[in-house]
């Protein structure tokens, strides 16, 4: 579906070697089919309840969730799903109840995109320790992400993590299936702050330019390159 796009957009200088070692934890870390057919992003949005959604969620050979997720509860209408084999996080994160929970059953992913610019390299204090990350990497991912979305590079401007997700995922499993979920940007790329199925809202930071994200990934599911469920 990805591949002959995903070529042309590619840096000349990097190679999927360097994404190798994060093929292989995502297959290993999928509770389905190896490699994973169909992969789903669950952003962060609230969602009304729809037994459907949560199924096709559940039922995705790999499911990756964001920072500060919901899940469904015991007793509550299927809304969110449940199954979460990879969890995308960066070091401000505000931590849900299930952010953690079960972690070492999970892959953990770091986005730190901020390190090309002026993050410093430090983990919470609440982290848990014996718990490992894997960064997703800034030249071979976060760049070329940036370049789609006419970013300057010299600038402190990146994409949102559900965003980065969906494409690491398309770099890496090129032929999958890819779904998302909870994705408020695709609507209302205006908003100023993002509502959370669980926990308060947060304010849109400085660094995302969220018209320019809409546009691709609307521009993404108008090319069947991805399918976000409603």
């Amino acid at each position: 579906m990805f591949s002959e796009a995903m070529e042309a957009e590619r840096d000349d200088a990097v190679t999927d070697d360097e994404l190798d070692v994060h093929r292989e934890l995502f297959t290993a870390y999928a509770r389905g089919q190896r490699p994973p057919e169909t992969i789903t992003v669950v952003g962060n949005a609230p969602m009304r309840p729809d037994p459907a959604r949560a199924r096709l969620i559940d039922d995705s050979d790999l499911v990756l969730r964001l920072t500060t997720f919901a899940l469904d509860e015991h007793g509550e209408a299927p809304c969110y799903g449940r199954k979460t084999d990879v969890v995308v996080v960066h070091r401000g994160v505000l931590a849900s109840p299930h952010t953690f929970a079960d972690y070492t059953s999970r892959l953990y992913l770091l986005a730190e995109p901020g390190r090309m610019h002026w993050e410093p390299e430090w983990l919470p204090d609440w982290w848990p320790p014996d718990l490992g990350f894997l960064p997703i990497p800034n030249r071979p991912v976060v760049r070329p992400l940036g370049r789609l979305l006419g970013l300057d590079p010299a600038q402190p401007v990146w994409a949102t993590t559900g965003t980065l997700a969906v494409y690491l995922c398309a770099r890496l499993f090129p032929e999958a299936k890819i779904r998302m979920a909870g994705f408020s940007i695709v609507d209302d790329p205006e908003q100023t702050r993002f509502a959370h199925a669980w926990g308060a809202d947060v304010e849109v930071t400085v660094d995302h330019r969220l018209r320019a994200e809409s546009a691709l990934l609307r521009s993404w599911r108008d090319e069947g390159r991805v399918e976000i469920l409603p």
